[in-house]
């Protein structure tokens, strides 16, 4: 199908894209990599009256270590996460996690910033952020503001984000030493949103977990932070018995939707054994 007409607009900063989304209100959209919006366009569940594009902002983009966090730019690619030294030294969640994500030709356009913004449990970025504590970096009129993943979420599509507002950066403090991670996700097939996804950071001594975090993708209306989980994980060594009752913690919490993916029974299921898995591979990377 083809969208309705709108107006179309190629801002070159930040400021410019504030003051459009102010001036035009309610009826314009951001377009970052478009893989969300633009189908929405088309089958016309979403009429913006106009397009604000950011594609040519560069303070948008890049990786970069400041005041002793990493700083991923809204604007940067999938490929650019897998591709980013600074990533697979400090944060080699992201840019494992990245690869995983739809094809390489989505992934050449896809931005991190908008699967964010986007607030759509099935997208992959949500819940490895929580499991990330990162902070997101928003703009508005009034300046800038800062919020945390486990607080942007409010339902499918919903988020912390105001109408006249940017996301602008990721922020997220790298991996201290010892630690390990894992992205495991259940898919149908290549390019697929999850059917279940587990994203866990692990930080072990002497057998002993020291610190858990547990982000859990398209299993409820938003992604979610295991934290009843965590909590059965810290202080414990990874036995059998402690798997299974974090298991049973996430797939509590778990509120799915049914669709062709799966019934509601076994997209919980998959999600307990995809954190599973996920605790496993992140123990391994401990050292």
């Amino acid at each position: 199908m083809i969208p309705p007409s709108f107006e179309y607009h190629a801002p070159r900063s930040i400021g410019e894209a504030i003051s459009l989304l102010a001036s035009l209100g309610d009826d314009a959209k951001l377009l970052a990599g478009g893989h969300s919006l633009l189908p929405m366009m088309k089958l016309r569940f979403a009429q913006p009256g106009a397009l604000i594009d950011i594609n040519r902002i560069p303070e948008l983009r890049g990786i970069a270590e400041v005041a002793g966090r990493i700083r991923i730019g809204a604007m940067t690619t999938e490929t650019e996460l897998i591709a980013s030294s600074l990533l697979n030294e400090h944060l080699p969640l992201l840019a494992e996690a990245a690869l995983l994500i739809a094809d390489p030709q989505v992934r050449n356009r896809g931005t991190i910033g908008g699967d964010i913004a986007h607030g759509d449990p099935g997208n992959d970025h949500p819940a490895i952020a929580m499991a990330l504590d990162a902070t997101f970096v928003l703009q508005g009129p009034n300046g800038e503001r800062q919020v945390q993943a486990v607080d942007f979420f409010h339902g499918t599509y919903m988020t912390e984000l105001a109408e006249n507002e940017l996301l602008t950066a990721i922020l997220v403090t790298p991996f201290a030493a010892g630690t390990g991670s894992s992205y495991k996700k259940l898919k149908r097939k290549t390019g697929d949103w999850a059917t279940a996804g587990a994203a866990v950071v692990l930080r072990m001594s002497g057998g002993v977990v020291t610190h858990a975090s547990i982000g859990l993708t398209n299993v409820a209306p938003t992604a979610l932070r295991a934290s009843a989980a965590e909590a059965l994980l810290v202080g414990q060594a990874l036995t059998p018995a402690t798997l299974d009752a974090v298991v049973a913690a996430v797939r509590a919490i778990c509120d799915p939707a049914e669709d062709l993916r799966g019934d509601a029974e076994y997209k919980t299921a998959m999600a307990g054994e995809m954190t599973r898995r996920a605790i496993l591979i992140a123990a391994s990377r401990c050292h």
